[in-house]
């Protein structure tokens, strides 16, 4: 069960934050973030279930706070490792719309020339080192790129995106020993959403506060509700500032989960998740948190979030049209990018 306050979720302890203010504008624009998130996935989905796009895609629906929260604190120079779950991370490192999409299209107009398709997005000019397919395999490339940045002398920090699952594989365990002996620039972000795939994290957790887990290796951990883009974000500026500081890591605990299934084609609800569970927290979307918040705290209009609801849907609705019309690889580029150039 869930205390809608964000005190606690299922059993579990979570920290919210008093520093959760922003102004109007602020606001504003992370909201277009999030519902950019929500809308290109809610598309997403509905476009492969109908075939046009290929495979099956894993979305972001629900988590959208996570993404936005960190990155809208990060620097275009910055670096970010994302997951299978990994295009709300693409789009708010600031990635184009039309291309994500063609990506996921496998059209040659895609960030990777369709070769990547949605678990393998490679966009350094961005700082999007790799969606994964691997769980916890972005994490080392985080360290790596934090260790890049402190060689280099650069003021950059790196991301590594998780779920909680990837909290019990070795890379983890391995990254963060390393990321603390050497005091680096990363923040290692576990978006726990309660279930690796359908395994509950209970069940394979003697504690299950990830947090915690940052004692181990001497460094700062913090839990943060997910759900709440405004305290996502104050987590991110003080762990981020940390690592431009060289004061090392830090390690992010997000509470949040999705609404959809593991992927397209997973159900919902019925076999590890109950409706009312799922109900429960949709009554905590980080969308609808955000509205509340900019209508009554900052005395918002209504008017003002369906203007950027609308400016979003059109944009996104042109970036499938682009997507559509982008060609297909060129059977003559199948040898490209087998070594480097």
């Amino acid at each position: 069960m869930i205390d809608l306050d964000g005190a606690q979720v299922k059993g579990i302890s979570m920290n919210t934050t008093a520093e959760n203010s922003c102004s109007h504008e602020l606001a504003l624009e992370l909201y277009r973030q999030m519902y950019s998130i929500r809308y290109f996935e809610t598309r997403g989905g509905e476009l492969c279930r109908k075939g046009e796009i290929p495979a099956f895609i894993h979305l972001y629906v629900g988590e959208e706070a996570v993404a936005v929260g960190v990155c809208s604190q990060l620097h275009a120079t910055d670096f970010i490792t994302s997951t299978h779950r990994g295009h709300g991370h693409v789009l708010a490192k600031g990635a184009n719309l039309g291309r994500v999409m063609a990506e996921l299209y496998g059209r040659a107009d895609g960030y990777c020339g369709g070769r990547g398709g949605s678990m393998h997005i490679f966009a350094p000019e961005i700082g999007l080192l790799c969606t994964n397919g691997l769980v916890a395999g972005g994490i080392p490339s985080a360290v790596g790129a934090a260790l890049t940045a402190r060689v280099k002398g650069s003021s950059a920090v790196a991301v590594a995106f998780f779920g909680d699952g990837a909290s019990n594989h070795g890379a983890f365990h391995e990254s963060l020993n390393l990321a603390a002996s050497f005091r680096l620039p990363v923040i290692f972000v576990c978006e726990n959403n309660l279930y690796a795939t359908a395994t509950p994290l209970a069940t394979i957790a003697g504690n299950p506060e990830i947090a915690q887990r940052a004692v181990a290796y001497g460094m700062p951990g913090e839990a943060v509700d997910g759900q709440d883009v405004l305290a996502v974000r104050d987590a991110a500026a003080r762990a981020i500032a940390r690592a431009r500081a060289g004061e090392g890591p830090t390690l992010l605990e997000c509470k949040t989960y999705r609404f959809v299934g593991h992927n397209e084609g997973d159900p919902v609800c019925g076999t590890y998740r109950t409706a009312e569970e799922v109900e429960q927290w949709k009554q905590r979307c980080p969308l609808l948190l955000l509205e509340r918040y900019f209508t009554t705290a900052l005395k918002g209009a209504p008017d003002e979030l369906e203007d950027v609801r609308r400016r979003v849907t059109s944009a996104v609705e042109d970036a499938i049209t682009f997507a559509r019309n982008s060609p297909w690889p060129s059977v003559a580029s199948l040898e490209a990018h087998r070594y480097a150039e």
